[in-house]
């Protein structure tokens, strides 16, 4: 099983990221589980979503504690302990920042990939939401499933216009990070 932990903020997306990434997988044939936790349910007020992939029944129905991967879509929130908080030997972290990777990695003690996700969401979608680059370029980075899986589920969800600028972004987001580059975490966790 992977277990994969958001962190963001009201407005960024990060429980629909989830849900985008659990609707991904079960699409592929894999079991998911997705859900949220907030405090205050106020735009801006810090959240967490979590997400849980496995090939066969997930039993467990607790927060994720110890996250294979940590993705985070506002990088202040990385001032905060609970970010990093669990994250397994060999662990990574992917941060929506302009900030340098080996910058991040140095400050947080962690693998960390930074993918300027928010520019890349104004760019192409006209607003900072920097969720689906963020799955896009972790789908890439894990290979745990193919890019093209998060553009049907976002088939599932959006149509028109709105549909058309994400599926931009993805490919976008994707061909910014090293293909597979993280896939020794998804093959040590045996998923």
């Amino acid at each position: 099983m992977i277990e994969i932990r958001i962190h963001g903020r009201g407005g960024q997306g990060n429980v629909v990221a989830a849900y985008l990434l659990a609707t991904a997988a079960i699409d592929e044939g894999h079991h998911a589980q997705a859900f949220p936790t907030f405090g205050a349910e106020r735009r801006g007020a810090p959240v967490a979503a979590f997400v849980r992939l496995a090939p066969k029944p997930i039993l467990r129905r607790c927060e994720v504690r110890e996250p294979h991967f940590v993705i985070v879509q506002d990088p202040t929130l990385l001032k905060n302990a609970g970010v990093k908080a669990g994250l397994r030997p060999g662990g990574r972290i992917l941060v929506n920042s302009t900030r340098s990777a080996g910058e991040l990695t140095e400050r947080l003690g962690v693998e960390t990939l930074s993918l300027p996700a928010a520019q890349l969401a104004r760019e192409h979608l006209g607003r900072p939401v920097p969720n689906t680059a963020l799955l896009a370029a972790f789908l890439a980075l894990t290979t745990v499933l193919p890019v093209e899986s998060l553009l049907k589920a976002l088939q599932e969800r959006f149509r028109g216009e709105v549909l058309a600028r994400n599926e931009a972004l993805v490919r976008a987001a994707a061909g910014t990070v090293p293909q597979g580059a993280w896939k020794e975490v998804i093959d040590a966790a045996g998923a």
